[in-house]
């Protein structure tokens, strides 16, 4: 598993008025742990987006407040609606020698062979699962070879995954992870017979309609 080292600072700013954080590429953050109070700190936006994008969720981190070092996990990161922006990130702060349940992204590598042959679609199924683990041993991503699906309806499932001997995977085993699905061909629907008995309509000069089995009505004259 990868190392990753990021500083934060004891942040004082607090409410609305943090967006001047951000004006100055800072991050507001809280750490949070059992056994200690809620920490609030900024850290550098980069050098966080850059550990995100590469540590995810389950990357452990050294955070350092105050020269003081923090194990910790990504916990949550609040989103802008609309822009997609980091505003805010909640770290959880372990304890190295306590197990951790968390989720832990799948990655399928590779084309299997039914798509070359175009055989069929790829399904995935499942892009988590949730392990145990003591922090220093959650790995980033757990990733899977798929090249040798070679029919419709071949699969690997999360038995088949491989993972370290020092995690335990709690997501049911027979849950499958990505299959290959048959092409789903659309039938065109067959054109509507008219109901037996029922008499179409015909439109008239005056705009209205009639049926075709109508009378004229005939006008009688009357005799002098």
């Amino acid at each position: 598993m990868s190392k990753y080292t990021l500083s934060g600072a004891i942040r004082t700013v607090l409410g609305k008025k943090v967006r001047l954080l951000r004006v100055k590429n800072l991050l507001p953050a809280t750490v949070y742990g059992k056994s200690t109070k809620p920490i609030t700190i900024s850290v550098p936006i980069s050098d966080f987006q850059k550990i995100y994008n590469e540590a995810g969720e389950t990357g452990l981190i050294e955070l350092t407040i105050d020269k003081q070092i923090h194990p910790v996990l990504i916990h949550t990161v609040q989103l802008h609606p609309v822009t997609r922006a980091i505003l805010h990130v909640e770290f959880h702060e372990v304890d190295l020698k306590v197990k951790v349940h968390a989720e832990v992204p799948v990655e399928c590598m590779g084309v299997p062979q039914a798509i070359k042959d175009r055989l069929g679609v790829l399904l995935t199924l499942i892009d988590h699962i949730e392990v145990e683990a003591l922090p220093a041993h959650l790995p980033e991503k757990i990733t899977i070879d798929i090249t040798h699906l070679a029919a419709v309806d071949e699969q690997v499932t999360v038995q088949n995954l491989v993972v370290p001997t020092d995690i335990t995977v709690l997501t049911d085993k027979t849950l499958i992870v990505a299959k290959i699905g048959a092409f789903v061909v659309e039938k065109e629907p067959e054109p509507v017979a008219p109901t037996e008995g029922i008499v179409p309509e015909v439109p008239t000069e005056e705009g209205g309609t009639k049926t075709e089995t109508e009378t004229p009505a005939v006008t009688e004259e009357k005799k002098l």
